[in-house]
């Protein structure tokens, strides 16, 4: 089964081509063909530039409609007035000022260029927002090892804590690129393999040290019981971790 984003990239190109074929179509086909097509591919291709690439919407929105003093020329010619049918007249009645069909081109071949370049951008947006569903998820999780801690159950709040942490590790790992030797790591194989690469310092490393140690003392019973301020801290670097380490 194709993946989110493969699903996506697989509708942007649907996108592409139907924009590559509609540019063909200007000028060697009845106006009526473009623009009966032109309507629904611009709704689509809007909202996917305002959701990958938000900072090229204006621009792409001018290529449409703008706001102009006075008649038309070649540069100021929107994509709307081609639409619309507008044809604008030299002094020499009946002919025309310039081709509206080349203008028109220009401006859909602007609009076509921005929604390939938001296609470049999709494997940034959706690693942001996984980050950030991520991250809220992982928030959610600590104030449950909070709600725990509170009420006494302290192991049970360091492990769900420790489980936070070494997610958020290995997701950070991911982003990196950063391979992990065993084919079941445990925070400290994270931990390893993330200062290996130079991804976290000595500081760091040292602290998620300390980190695991307090984790793997409220997983293993046959240890000592930990103590509240213990697992309190456990609660804290993770929280600390998702929000500095990155």
């Amino acid at each position: 089964m194709p993946s989110l984003a493969e699903r996506i990239a697989g509708e942007l190109d649907a996108l592409i081509t139907e924009g590559s074929e509609l540019l063909k179509i200007i000028g060697a086909k009845t106006q009526y063909d473009f623009v009966s097509r032109y309507q629904g591919w611009y709704t689509r291709a809007l909202a996917v530039v305002d959701q990958l690439i938000p900072g090229r919407l204006d621009d792409f929105q001018r290529q449409y409609s703008t706001k102009r003093k006075g008649i038309a020329d070649f540069s100021s010619y929107v994509l709307e007035d081609y639409v619309h049918g507008v044809v604008v007249e030299s002094g020499y009645y009946p002919t025309p000022a310039f081709d509206v069909h080349n203008a028109a081109k220009h401006k859909f071949n602007t609009q076509l260029k921005i929604v390939a370049a938001a296609k470049t951008q999709l494997s940034d947006v959706l690693a942001n927002i996984r980050s950030l569903l991520q991250a809220d998820l992982f928030s959610s999780e600590l104030d449950a090892a909070r709600y725990l801690k509170n009420n006494g159950h302290l192991r049970a709040a360091g492990a769900v804590a420790g489980v936070v942490l070494e997610g958020h590790l290995k997701e950070l790992a991911q982003k990196h690129q950063v391979k992990v030797a065993k084919k079941r790591p445990a925070l400290a194989d994270y931990n390893q393999a993330l200062t290996a690469a130079r991804i976290l310092d000595g500081t760091d490393s040292l602290w998620i040290q300390r980190l695991a140690t307090i984790r793997n003392l409220c997983d293993h019973k046959k240890t000592r019981e930990p103590r509240p301020e213990e697992v309190e801290e456990l609660i804290d670097g993770a929280d600390k971790a998702i929000s500095t380490l990155k």
